[in-house]
């Protein structure tokens, strides 16, 4: 396993500032996604993707994962949503056209929300039906595809979560502090890790979405070592963030960055 940095970790920075930084913590690798200065041009992946990945090329450090939103924000165009899935299939073509280009090793999107008018059940449903499609796509391409399941989405728990996978084949972007979050012990979460194509690592405890790394409750020792023994030879890509999501906004973003690059780095020895 090895270590990677979010760019929308640094909502001020631009991309290639995110690059820099990555780079001189002794990382060398950068997710990139749709967010604040570093965002890339989701216009141009989508009519483009050629020219997109050519952008990405000068940043000099590895590009593990992509971040994708279909439409705008939880809501827009997301998986559980009727009436989504012919252009969804389109952009993921598109997306993941962009991703090989630019060796991105895996893209990941949202499993969706509860739309209006929708039971939880539905959105599952409809989420599945979707993931079907997608995932018929991305057998084409290099690039894996994967979902982050998350607070606010229709699949919160471990149980729904486990649900979706065994209905589809989808692999994770897998991030505990969702789950810890919403009060379910790490070690409900770890089944989910032999599913993990991606990692996110943030601090997390009941009620709070991001903790100061000594205030959470997540064991990350532990959590290296689950991942680990499940076969996961991937990226953890350290997510501290500075957003109104869930209140993320009072930690110091570089401080909890180094603090979780260095449990990890005291892990492996």
């Amino acid at each position: 396993m090895k270590l990677s940095l979010t760019a929308w970790s640094f909502p001020a920075c631009t991309l290639e500032e995110c690059a820099a930084i990555s780079r001189a913590l002794g990382i060398g690798a950068l997710d990139v996604g749709l967010f604040y200065r570093s965002a890339l041009n989701k216009s141009e992946i989508l009519s483009d993707p050629a020219a997109a990945a050519e952008r990405l090329k000068p940043l000099g450090v590895a590009l593990p994962n992509y971040y994708h939103l279909f439409g705008e924000g939880l809501g827009g165009q997301n998986l559980s949503l009727p009436g989504t899935i012919s252009q969804n299939i389109k952009d993921m073509s598109q997306v993941l056209t962009f991703a090989d280009a630019a060796n991105i090793g895996s893209v990941f999107i949202l499993p969706g929300i509860i739309n209006p008018g929708q039971s939880r059940e539905q959105a599952a449903q409809h989420s599945a039906e979707s993931l079907h499609a997608l995932l018929e796509v991305a057998s084409h391409h290099r690039a894996k595809l994967c979902i982050e399941p998350h607070v606010q989405s229709w699949a919160e728990s471990p149980s729904l979560v486990q649900r979706l996978i065994d209905q589809t084949g989808i692999g994770l972007a897998l991030d505990y502090s969702h789950f810890a979050c919403l009060g379910y012990r790490q070690e409900e979460v770890d089944p989910l890790a032999k599913h993990a194509i991606h990692v996110h690592l943030r601090q997390a405890k009941m009620g709070h979405l991001q903790a100061k790394f000594a205030q959470g409750t997540l064991n990350f020792p532990a959590m290296f070592a689950t991942l680990h023994d499940a076969g996961y030879r991937g990226h953890l890509a350290l997510e501290a963030v500075h957003q109104d999501y869930m209140n993320t906004l009072t930690e110091d973003v570089l401080t909890e960055t180094i603090s979780l690059r260095d449990c990890f780095q005291n892990w492996r020895g």
